[in-house]
């Protein structure tokens, strides 16, 4: 981990109709670092991700990746908002990772791999199915590269989506409640890929309830609720000794 910024979000607000999903959010996220974001169904965790990845549009509030301001050009004062080429343009080095695994039925694990650096990236397919397989292997799913999703478990497609994500070469990786679809007994192998890229220096932002994860891996963890950060701070703070009660009742629901 070193000095760098990979995220700024800075007073973030997002309507939907009357209903403001995010009020006023503001976080920090170093290269390098893991960040949890915990809290109750309906506080903002994904919305959070879905604007810092651009599938929605802050309604105030300005966020930067890798020191690239999200959405808007400057020019002088003035901002003007990015095209949909462009925004696809900013989005290629952030991978996503989704609660449902979202593969394409109709294509292997190794052609769901294989797809995104042929198509957008431009790979030699040859190159992309050789780096596929090293993925695979990585993630422990070599022996199902010709397996079709219906095929898979449901851990098994997590960690393929995990594989398609990092055959992108993302700088960051944001995880939206990613064993949240899961059988009790799946949740391991997935949350043993993420250990393994925490390690390797990846930066996450990972939106879940797995508490012995976020204590164990995460650098930060910040608790929302209502469309706020209620309290951040390092994991032994906010996991172990919260100082707002809210945090505190959350905590112990789900530990319970």
């Amino acid at each position: 981990m070193n000095g760098h910024v990979m995220v700024v979000a800075n007073g973030i607000y997002k309507y939907f109709g009357e209903f403001c999903a995010l009020r006023d959010v503001s976080l920090e996220v170093r290269k390098g670092e893991v960040l949890s974001i915990i809290g109750p169904s309906g506080s903002g965790k994904s919305t959070l991700l879905r604007c810092i990845n651009q599938l929605e549009r802050a309604d105030k509030g300005a966020i930067w990746i890798d020191g690239e301001l999200a959405g808007y050009r400057r020019s002088g004062d003035a901002l003007h908002e990015l095209s949909d080429k462009e925004i696809a343009r900013q989005r290629v080095p952030i991978g996503m990772v989704f609660q449902r695994f979202n593969l394409f039925g109709h294509m292997t694990a190794l052609e769901n791999i294989v797809e995104g650096p042929v198509t957008v990236l431009g790979k030699p397919k040859s190159e992309a199915t050789e780096e596929a397989m090293a993925l695979l292997d990585r993630v422990g799913l070599a022996a199902k590269h010709g397996s079709y999703p219906a095929q898979l478990s449901g851990g098994q497609q997590q960690r393929v989506a995990i594989a398609r994500c990092l055959a992108m070469h993302p700088k960051l990786i944001l995880f939206d409640e990613p064993t949240s679809a899961l059988d009790p007994e799946l949740v391991g192998d997935v949350l043993a890929v993420m250990r393994d890229l925490a390690q390797t220096g990846m930066t996450m932002l990972v939106v879940t309830h797995e508490l012995g994860f976020a204590r164990e891996v995460c650098n930060k963890v910040i608790f929302m609720d209502n469309g706020a950060i209620v309290e951040s701070g390092p994991p032994q703070e906010v996991l172990v000794r919260p100082q707002h009660p809210r945090t505190r009742d959350f905590i112990a629901a789900v530990l319970t």
